[in-house]
């Protein structure tokens, strides 16, 4: 019996952890969480992972569906090259976007409302990167197709949800710097699948197609990176050209 005590106060703690990440911030506590997410990001410009991360984490905390802010952390990680943590940072951006999309029902004008948010803080970033040269956090691209993730997530909540394009591609990237190859090849099919114009996910197929022996996926892919505008290197098209 003395057992049974601490374990319901920890079912019950687990019940409430599990409550909170399922309701959307407070309006003062998503001002607040934009804030450290504008810091994280400047941070980032300027490569000061570790605090990159520590703001982007505070920013979780204030709002743990703000899916840029966990994006953000997994980007930091990224730069330390903490690819087993920027793993779990990606993952969590799918699951944060996943719960944000099973609120619909319940609440869609507020859902709206913070896809809207996001789109917004992300325009506003891409405005800002495009005045700089160099040393930015996320390239211009990626900031476009990370706001058509967003606006295909918001045009499409009534249906099924599909992890964002972007972010299945980042994630896949951290698994092949950690050494999965089969799990990387796995995400940048569900990112092109989703995104068919995201080059940068055909160019890493055709990598992997090619380190595997397969030379017409690898052609196939090559075409489809060029079809969306992604400069593929002539080196890789010319090992893909030479293989038997």
């Amino acid at each position: 019996m003395r057992r049974s005590i601490p374990i319901l106060m920890l079912a019950l703690f687990c019940v409430s952890v599990a409550a909170v990440a399922q309701t959307l911030a407070a309006d003062q506590d998503r001002r607040d969480a934009v804030t450290r997410y504008r810091s994280g990001q400047e941070l980032l410009a300027n490569e000061q992972w570790e605090k990159a991360a520590a703001e982007f984490e505070r920013a979780i905390k204030l709002d743990p569906l703000f899916t840029d802010a966990h994006y953000g952390r997994g980007q930091a990680y990224m730069g330390l090259q903490r690819y087993a943590t920027a793993i779990q940072a990606f993952e969590q951006t799918i699951e944060a976007a996943r719960t944000l999309y099973g609120l619909r029902d319940q609440n869609r004008a507020e859902v709206d409302r913070q896809l809207e948010d996001e789109i917004r803080e992300l325009r506003d970033q891409l405005r800002r990167t495009q005045t700089l040269k160099g040393g930015v956090a996320m390239r211009t691209t990626e900031l476009e197709d990370r706001i058509r993730d967003l606006e295909r997530q918001k045009s499409s909540l009534g249906g099924p949800f599909e992890a964002p394009a972007v972010v299945s591609l980042s994630l896949g990237s951290a698994y092949f710097r950690n050494g999965d190859r089969a799990k990387a090849e796995e995400l940048w099919s569900d990112a092109v699948r989703v995104n068919s114009k995201l080059g940068e996910g055909w160019n890493n197929l055709a990598v992997i197609y090619l380190t595997s022996g397969r030379k017409k996926p690898a052609e196939d892919a090559v075409r489809n990176a060029e079809k969306a505008g992604y400069r593929v290197n002539p080196k890789l098209k010319d090992d893909i050209k030479a293989m038997k």
